[in-house]
């Protein structure tokens, strides 16, 4: 056994091969023709019809990646308009809280505050009937000198793609972002 431990190797690669290709009709045997849906070389053992799938790859592969990926790829662009909408609001309440404090008056700057706001609401791609501004002053007076401003803007990001959305009022997320300048001596 031992002068023969050589040979052991050489013979198990041997079997395997005969096997593999036994199982995959290479051994000069031609696959079995006869209608018979099992599959099986001609003279060797045969699978029952049962475990045979006959290209249904195709049509599992086609409905699986459409049931999935749907699904999947509106999330994305769902997150992507949360984001675009996140990126908005930090945009608008800072420049409506610095175009505010620039304005003689109170009125005037609540009023380009609101057009600061729309104008980069609609930058990122959402309307103004989606974003509300609300300005707040500490003290009470805005147009005093040192009297801090501080500019929210809140919007209504909806979802995507979806029919009547003004009747459902159906939103992805709530968002709003606050913005503080102070008012300066000197305008």
């Amino acid at each position: 056994m031992v002068g023969n431990a050589w040979l052991w190797p050489r013979h198990v690669a041997r079997v395997l091969r005969q096997r593999f290709a036994e199982a995959l009709c290479l051994d000069g045997r031609e696959p079995n023709r006869d209608g018979n849906p099992a599959v099986h070389c001609a003279g060797g053992p045969s699978l029952p019809a049962s475990y045979v799938q006959r290209g249904s790859a195709v049509v599992e592969f086609t409905f699986l990646g459409l049931l999935l990926m749907v699904p999947v790829v509106y999330f994305i662009i769902t997150i992507g308009q949360i984001q675009g909408g996140s990126f908005a609001v930090v945009g608008a309440a800072d420049q409506a809280a610095k175009v505010f404090v620039a304005q003689p008056d109170e009125p005037s700057g609540r009023a380009a505050a609101e057009q600061a706001a729309i104008l980069a609401m609609a930058d990122y791609g959402h309307p103004a009937e989606n974003a509300r501004v609300d300005v707040r002053c500490d003290p009470g007076d805005c147009s005093a000198a040192g009297s801090a401003v501080t500019v929210t803007v809140h919007l209504s990001v909806p979802l995507p793609f979806v029919p009547f959305s003004d009747a459902f009022r159906l939103n992805a997320s709530q968002l709003n972002a606050s913005a503080t300048q102070i008012v300066g001596k000197f305008r």
